[in-house]
């Protein structure tokens, strides 16, 4: 069977050239004789994969010197806590943006570690589909948390807020290295790395050495501290090998592509593609509002996504949507199925899903459109 075009929110697609990289040094890695899977994370063969990753994360996003780039466990959901834990140890008050389901539950999360959570803007009352305008935060808070891209609402931030002395936390995971981002604007960013880095099973995490504590608060356990593994250059414990090398890979690709800005260039050529013909269509369109649009994650809906409650018309919509997202697997689209939160569909089209493929979405999109008016 030929490759099928991945739409899917995470775990996504991977470059097909790293996949033949990898392929190609599965049962012998730069000569060892052994698999990455396989091998010692205290081996001088691994610790130079290990160290070749982080140098790439720093030439890539431009890490300054005062920031530790650390490779972590347990996700984007486990970091939730872990700034909690760490961060919010000065007053005990942390400010929350609320742009959509990552941004609740980590505000959750901070408020069932005993913080005082402050919600200082939300996007709650039009479905999350919007980013809230807010330039400058102010307050007595030991930190203030945003997600820079939400991954199910498909919306993104086109600025980023003025924090002051308020170290400023990012959840960039649906986003990293999809643009260029001045780290030095923020104290900590984070990014489960099954978006557009790696397989699941790694967090990368940059963040200022000043915010990097030995008294967390009380409680913290040892692996949920950032000094833990910023003192033991990632290898606490044994890391998320195999992850840690294909995200090297990765890395590389997107320097031979032109580092950030040259993806970035291809990101918006695909985005507007897409977005352009849902603008234009009278039977589909996205459900995001423009100014606060991701180039990373597109919902759209259908006609007969009208927002009716009646039985037959919620009938009409799931038929629709369901045929839709049947016929565009059997045509090689796979994974276009919208989160139940917003319904329709969703085209994640990250950093190595290719032009070719969102033109293939597109021509599917209106065929299908001609065919079920």
């Amino acid at each position: 069977m030929s490759r099928v075009y991945n739409f899917s929110a995470g775990p996504s697609c991977l470059p097909e050239e790293v996949l033949k990289e990898c392929a190609a040094e599965m049962l012998d890695y730069n000569g060892s004789g052994q698999s990455v899977m396989e091998m010692s994370h205290r081996s001088k063969v691994y610790e130079a994969i290990i160290e070749d990753a982080e140098a790439m994360v720093r030439k890539l996003m431009k890490v300054p010197d005062n920031y530790k780039v650390l490779f972590v466990q347990g996700g984007g959901s486990t970091q939730f806590a872990m700034v909690a834990q760490n961060l919010g140890i000065h007053t005990g008050k942390a400010a929350y943006i609320e742009t959509g389901v990552w941004a609740k539950k980590a505000a959750a999360e901070a408020k069932h570690l005993g913080l005082d959570v402050d919600v200082i803007a939300s996007s709650k009352d039009k479905g999350y589909s919007y980013i809230p305008k807010v330039e400058k935060i102010e307050g007595n808070y030991d930190y203030a948390y945003i997600c820079f891209n939400n991954t199910i609402m498909g919306t993104h931030y086109e600025y980023i807020p003025d924090t002051g002395k308020i170290p400023l936390v990012a959840d960039i995971s649906s986003c990293v290295l999809s643009e260029e981002l001045d780290v030095s604007k923020f104290g900590l960013l984070f990014a489960g790395a099954q978006k557009n880095l790696a397989p699941a099973g790694v967090t990368l995490v940059i963040i200022r050495e000043d915010l990097i504590t030995e008294t967390p608060r009380a409680g913290t356990p040892t692996m949920l501290m950032y000094k833990t593994h910023a003192d033991n250059g990632s290898m606490y414990n044994t890391p998320p090998c195999y992850t840690i090398y294909v995200l090297g890979k990765v890395l590389h690709w997107i320097e031979k592509n032109g580092g950030a800005a040259g993806i970035n260039k291809l990101n918006v050529e695909k985005a507007n593609y897409l977005y352009d013909y849902l603008d234009k269509s009278d039977f589909y369109h996205a459900t995001a509002e423009k100014g606060s649009r991701s180039l990373m994650n597109v919902p759209f809906l259908t006609k007969y996504s009208t927002g009716a409650t009646d039985e037959a018309s919620l009938a009409k919509e799931k038929e629709i949507n369901d045929k839709f997202v049947k016929e565009a697997a059997a045509a090689g689209l796979v994974n276009l199925k919208g989160h139940r939160l917003v319904g329709g569909m969703r085209a994640s089209i990250y950093n190595a899903m290719t032009l070719d493929g969102v033109k293939a979405l597109v021509a599917f999109m209106e065929k299908f459109a001609k065919e079920n008016q």
